[in-house]
């Protein structure tokens, strides 16, 4: 290679070697996961944060569940406040999703820029506005993570669906098939 000339690896340098990878994280990227964002806390304590392990279980009422690090300061602020809020991404908020994940720089803060409300539930997207509201009702250690329990007690749509935002292998792609309610 000529000197000063950097080369392109169509490989990230920096990633764990695959032979030593985790074989459930490996058994886990090869599942397509819907993207959310979650959020919780009042004005003076926004916070928020990109979450794909989620599960709607139907029922009277509906509940979710999904899994958080309990060194995250959104499960510190579902803990303090017992209300969140999980927004459905679409495409075309992939940008977004890397923000509230922590991989996408957002100076300012999160929630800086965006069109946000306050709830009693918690911080609003304006933008997203597929969302439900949460009464946090419960947590059980599951692997490394908290399993986080909500009682749905609100849900809002979108005027017509939009094409979910879904994470496969490290990338977004998207389904080759739209269908509507």
């Amino acid at each position: 290679m000529p000197e000063g000339r950097a080369e392109i690896h169509d490989e990230d340098p920096f990633a764990t070697p695959a032979e030593k990878r985790s074989p459930d994280r490996r058994f886990r990227g090869r599942l397509a996961a819907p993207v959310t964002i979650w959020t919780s806390g009042g004005s003076e304590g926004r916070t928020g944060l990109t979450v794909s392990s989620l599960l709607l279980a139907e029922g009277a009422p509906a509940r979710i569940l999904g899994l958080l690090n309990d060194t995250t300061d959104i499960w510190d602020a579902i803990q303090g406040s017992g209300t969140f809020v999980v927004h459905i991404l679409s495409v075309g908020d992939e940008r977004l999703a890397e923000r509230f994940a922590g991989s996408w720089p957002s100076p300012g803060g999160i929630f800086a820029g965006l069109d946000v409300e306050d709830s009693e539930h918690g911080p609003v997207l304006a933008d997203q506005p597929d969302r439900a509201y949460c009464r946090f009702t419960g947590s059980s250690p599951e692997g490394w993570h908290q399993l986080v329990r909500g009682e749905i007690e609100r849900l809002e749509f979108a005027a017509s669906p939009r094409p979910p935002l879904i994470h496969h292998r490290g990338a977004y792609p998207r389904l080759l098939e739209e269908r509507s309610d």
